[in-house]
């Protein structure tokens, strides 16, 4: 090989080289673009704090996975009874509350603490005890069963820690002919557990008592518990509202709320109101919630 190939055969090769990555910058028009890279949006948190009846009947499992995928967003959830969840809202410790306390509900609202409150579903208290209902409360309305239990002395079991469930259950006690909650400090027969829903149930079961519960987390339990349902055809007295408010973001910059409002958006939208109308449906033979914005567009108070 001649010289004077061996060194156009060089040049070739050297334009060949710096040639070919350049191509794959230019497009037909040849200009240069850079090669796209793929990003992915970092994953989003959102606290929510939620009663511990929502947690417990296992809803927010069944729900929250297709919100933390359409989002990107990791839900944290606390639970806690309903005052203790609206009060992590007022110091602005979360995004979001799922709460089931009327009153305690309008003055978080009222002072300020909270926008967009929605109800999106209920549900129905019950009164459980053992078999036996050593009371006789069976078939009673909510009051007159906590009058035959005050009366004979039959160990009841009461959460007393602020939550919705103890709400009611001071309500109804105030409405009975004692005028008043029992003392479990001068009432041996009245025990306070401090606890959530679930733990008052179990307590409940030990002991053989009555207690007020909601429908979803005693269907929920009930498999594990020696507690029948006594007393539910009591629909005035024990109706069981579910809201959910975001934080006021004003009050708490920190506070994540285009998301907190993506999520209440998404609890009213059809899809959701339906998988919340059919949850329990085919495992308990009622449904546990009762979604109360299906084939409804908004129902903001």
């Amino acid at each position: 090989m001649s010289n004077k190939l061996l060194k156009l055969l060089i040049i070739t090769m050297v334009f060949i080289a710096i040639a070919v990555p350049l191509s794959g910058c230019t497009n037909q028009a040849g200009n240069a673009t850079a090669t796209p890279v793929p990003t992915t949006a970092p994953v989003q948190t959102l606290k929510l704090a939620t009663t511990t009846s929502v947690n417990d009947s296992g809803l927010l499992n069944y729900i929250l996975p297709d919100f933390e995928k359409e989002n990107n967003v990791n839900v944290q959830v606390l639970s806690a009874g309903s005052g203790q969840a609206i009060a992590y809202g007022a110091s602005g410790d979360v995004d979001v509350l799922i709460v089931h306390s009327p009153a305690a509900e309008t003055t978080f609202m009222n002072q300020g603490h909270g926008w967009n409150r929605t109800q999106f579903a209920h549900n129905f208290f019950v009164i459980v005890g053992p078999t036996s209902d050593p009371a006789g409360i069976k078939g009673l309305n909510a009051t007159q069963a906590y009058d035959k239990i005050a009366q004979a002395k039959s160990t009841f079991v009461a959460r007393v820690d602020a939550s919705g469930t103890d709400t009611k259950n001071r309500d109804i006690w105030n409405k009975t002919s004692l005028k008043a909650v029992p003392s479990n400090v001068t009432n041996t027969w009245y025990k306070a557990t401090g606890s959530g829903m679930g733990d008052t149930l179990r307590m409940a079961d030990q002991l053989q008592a009555y207690t007020l519960s909601d429908i979803a987390t005693y269907e929920s339990l009930s498999k594990s518990l020696n507690l029948t349902i006594l007393v539910e055809n009591d629909p005035v007295t024990l109706i069981n509202k579910y809201d959910v408010i975001a934080v006021n973001q004003t009050e708490y910059p920190s506070v994540n709320y285009p998301m907190a409002k993506k999520l209440i958006d998404y609890l009213a939208s059809q899809p959701t109101q339906q998988k919340i109308a059919e949850y329990g449906q085919a495992q308990y033979g009622r449904p546990l919630f009762y979604a109360d914005l299906l084939n409804n567009s908004t129902s903001s108070k």
